[in-house]
């Protein structure tokens, strides 16, 4: 079992090292642009060993998907933990993801192109890995919704579908995000930016909020 356990252990360490060099170079020169060989020669071994761990590039792009998918996990699960009710919880993700958007650019870009990148009919564990992972990240914002429901700190009468609201409130969010990421000409429109951002936040977080 100790061998065993080495060897598994050897694999992922092997594994992610494939990814580090695989991020390196999808980032830098773009995933169309890229070569296995080049990943490979970044991560320090042979063509024939990389295509023991990934048969193909599009697997190695799934891969570094999984890991912005799960980067941003952890994310909202940070900010669910640290709000005291559903409000301070759903407010806290939504300025989680835009933290996220900012702090780890290229895994947000990564996911954006989650939805139009080819599936692989191979290896279909990959996919369900990674949808897994997107539901888990919706299912914490379902959670924040369903506190603020029972703690009162949301409108129970507008969040009768917690998984139709969690939708919407990520798509809100993100049409907003993705119409301030333009090229900016001076300080002063990416200050303005960042300020719809987080109007966009407060409004809807107050839009949901319970009123006595």
């Amino acid at each position: 079992m100790e061998i065993s356990a080495r060897r598994d252990k050897e694999k992922q360490i092997r594994r992610e090292s494939i990814l580090d060099a695989a991020e390196s170079i999808f980032f830098s020169k773009g995933f169309a642009n890229s070569s296995m060989g080049e990943i490979a020669k970044q991560a320090q071994l042979s063509r024939a060993l990389l295509y023991v761990y990934f048969k193909d590039k599009a697997a190695i792009m799934r891969g570094v998907m999984l890991r912005a998918a799960l980067t941003l996990e952890e994310y909202f699960s940070r900010a669910l933990q640290a709000g005291t009710n559903g409000s301070k919880q759903i407010d806290g993700i939504g300025h989680a993801y835009y933290a996220f958007s900012k702090e780890q650019t290229n895994y947000f870009n990564v996911l954006m192109q989650l939805t139009t990148f080819p599936e692989s009919k191979a290896d279909n564990s990959q996919v369900e890995e990674i949808f897994d992972c997107r539901e888990r990240i919706t299912a914490l914002m379902e959670e924040a919704l369903r506190n603020g429901v029972q703690d009162g700190s949301l409108n129970a009468a507008h969040l009768q579908d917690t998984s139709q609201t969690a939708y919407f409130l990520q798509g809100a969010l993100h049409g907003v995000i993705m119409a301030t990421r333009t090229r900016y000409t001076d300080a002063r429109q990416a200050q303005d930016g960042e300020a719809l951002v987080l109007y966009t936040i407060a409004m809807l977080t107050e839009s949901m909020r319970r009123r006595d």
